[in-house]
């Protein structure tokens, strides 16, 4: 018994294993992950923006932001459908766009397109396509006639067919800061003028400058782009264009450029619209 009472005591150590690395654990992988996959849309958001135009990004703009129209044409019914009953006859014309009253009442008619109007502007397309492409199938006919279509870009608007005449590096329409046309759009004026007089369609010409310095003391652009729109207007009445047609003659200065330098020469152009018979 006293050699038992003399032994050392015996001393047990529990030691803790942590697995699996530490507090941590793999989160920092799931959050580098997601720091490269935010960087990897950053860079691709600025290729894009880089890498496009401004109606294509209009375009991507409008696919991530779609709005659906509902009613085009609000009604003043206290009713859930305006007033009428389901079966009234002409409740889809009041609430659509593309519908026909068959016996439509004086206050209470079809609002949507007829026949005739669809029929109408469709003609009025097919005479702007005409128009655009017996203009562009000249640029076969000489060597001249390619040197001077080179001037021209054509597309089709809202108010019309828009033909545009702008100055080239080695080719300007007018001469340096001035309003006097030069050889080449006095040629271009002509050719303008015979594809124009076998339409009706009232014309609106725009006069638009590159920008300038901004130290300059008086800035020329409002005048200088009206007094370009005036002459263009004048070559195309000594060709034979009645004065009667032109519906509006605007100098739009330096304020619409196509180019992200808005001093670029490319900005220096006359827009010639040949407007819709229906505006």
């Amino acid at each position: 018994m006293a050699g038992q009472a003399n032994a050392a005591p015996v001393i047990i150590k529990r030691k803790k294993i942590i697995q699996g690395g530490g507090h941590h654990g793999g989160a920092w992988k799931v959050a580098y992950a997601d720091f490269v996959t935010a960087m990897m849309a950053f860079f691709m958001l600025m290729w894009l923006l880089n890498a496009t135009t401004e109606k294509q990004r209009k375009g991507i703009s409008d696919y991530f932001n779609p709005t659906i129209p509902i009613n085009r044409v609000s009604g003043g019914g206290d009713g859930a459908f305006g007033g009428n009953s389901v079966m009234a006859e002409n409740t889809l014309a009041q609430n659509g766009t593309g519908a026909s009253a068959v016996k439509p009442t004086a206050d209470r008619q079809a609002r949507g397109d007829s026949d005739s109007e669809t029929a109408a502007r469709q003609a009025e397309e097919e005479r702007l396509a005409e128009v655009q492409k017996s203009l562009l199938a000249r640029s076969g006919e000489s060597m001249t006639m390619e040197r001077l279509l080179r001037h021209v870009v054509t597309r089709v608007s809202d108010e019309g067919l828009v033909i545009e005449l702008f100055d080239l590096e080695q080719a300007a329409l007018f001469e340096a800061e001035t309003a006097i046309p030069t050889k080449t759009l006095r040629e271009l004026s002509e050719v303008l003028a015979d594809v124009l007089l076998v339409t009706r369609n009232d014309l609106a010409i725009g006069g638009y400058v590159r920008s300038y310095p901004m130290m300059m003391q008086e800035n020329p652009v409002w005048p200088l782009s009206a007094d370009r729109a005036q002459a263009g207007r004048k070559l195309l009445r000594s060709h034979g264009v009645q004065d009667s047609r032109f519906a509006r003659v605007t100098g739009f200065a330096d304020r619409k450029p196509l180019t992200p330098d808005p001093s670029v020469i490319r900005n220096n152009r006359l827009e010639v619209t040949l407007l819709r018979r229906d505006r």
